[in-house]
């Protein structure tokens, strides 16, 4: 383990992780693989958590990601990559207000190989799902306002993924979907994979309308994970954070994927004015070559709350600053690691069974040291 500008302060083994959230000092995690889909966490002390319930899921069921709000618990179904068995594709909602009796409340089912990720807030979910007569993922709206009828309230898809309205994609298999809407006031912010990013207005939840895309790739090869609204002014202007994704260690790798800094005061007209790169130096070489290129050295996932001045972004905590010179008429911005962790570990699922070291995970609690 490396950890840089952090301290250490407590630690539980936990089969492979994805999404955590965190609400009244319970931690919510999703697990990369079956059979345990997801962890309720006590943290309240965060040098002794402590494991309240988990669920399981089926064999051939991915559920990676959880959110929470209010007393609901919302979980994704998606089929496991390591099988092409049948399963059932959509997202669980649970109530946790007796976190550690979690109940399931309702299922609610959608297509393809089901969601993979989503929003969530008091009343809506947004979320990334295939369905019958689109290639792709598209982002589809649903209201929880009564979580045991679940309705759907919007679709939103790019041109060319509704192949059953006679539309035909100019790129190959689902090159361009949807992989991670994000909801900030009346707008979306959609990562659309190898489409680049999304700005949509969100006005009328039923008539979703597509303010703008952005694509830098090609020439850059990496996916576009998450586009993120930075949630305060820059010398008065309006930014997204969005990330790049290092998917597998011999595909989209030269060069090695970015965070960027995209101007977004002109939703009509999104500019990129910086990037971030995790230095090659930073990342451990398993290779002989190139250690950017031969490891994933990626910023995948900003941090989905403010931290400030600062964003985390995959193992990273980066902090956003503007410099003083102008650059036409825009300001550079110039993110800056102040923090980092990489940890590689291996140890036994909860079930007993054992697991690669890049399967495996841990909760651990951390503080940040000032500057």
């Amino acid at each position: 383990m490396k950890i840089h500008n952090l301290k250490h302060i407590g630690h539980l083994d936990l089969p492979g992780g994805g999404q955590v959230s965190v609400k009244d000092r319970i931690a919510f995690v999703g697990h990369m693989e079956p059979p345990i889909g997801t962890s309720i966490v006590d943290v309240a002390n965060p040098k002794a958590p402590r494991i309240l319930a988990q669920l399981e899921v089926p064999f051939n069921t991915h559920s990676h990601k959880a959110r929470v709000t209010d007393h609901l618990l919302v979980v994704n179904y998606e089929r496991c990559r390591t099988t092409s068995e049948v399963m059932r594709p959509g997202f669980k909602i649970l109530d946790v207000s007796s976190p550690s009796n979690p109940r399931e409340i309702a299922f609610v089912e959608t297509g393809g190989i089901g969601v993979h990720r989503f929003d969530l807030d008091s009343r809506y979910a947004y979320i990334s799902t295939e369905l019958e007569g689109y290639i792709g993922a598209i982002t589809v709206v649903y209201d929880l306002a009564d979580p045991t009828k679940v309705k759907e309230v919007g679709r939103w898809w790019q041109p060319g993924q509704w192949t059953a309205g006679g539309e035909r994609p100019t790129w190959q298999r689902d090159d361009h979907r949807t992989h991670h809407p994000l909801r900030s006031e009346n707008r979306l912010y959609i990562g659309c994979w190898l489409g680049g990013f999304a700005i949509v207005d969100a006005t009328d939840l039923a008539r979703l309308k597509t303010i703008s895309m952005f694509d830098w790739s090609p020439p850059y090869l990496a996916p576009t994970h998450t586009a993120l609204r930075i949630p305060f002014k820059l010398r008065g202007r309006d930014f997204l954070v969005v990330t790049d994704e290092h998917t597998t260690d011999d595909r989209y790798t030269d060069p090695s994927p970015f965070m960027w800094i995209v101007d977004i005061t002109d939703e009509q007209h999104p500019i990129p004015v910086s990037n971030y790169i995790v230095p090659e130096s930073a990342v451990e070489n398993r290779a002989g070559d190139s250690a950017a290129t031969n490891h994933r050295s990626r910023c995948t996932t900003p941090s989905l709350r403010s931290l400030g001045s600062a964003a985390a972004c995959g193992s990273w905590i980066l902090r956003i600053l503007t410099a003083p010179k102008k650059w036409d008429i825009l300001f550079r911005i110039q993110p800056t690691a102040i923090a980092r962790l990489r940890a590689m570990m291996s140890s036994t699922t909860a079930m007993g069974s054992s697991t690669s070291s890049i399967a495996t995970t841990a909760w651990i609690s951390w503080s940040v040291r000032s500057e």
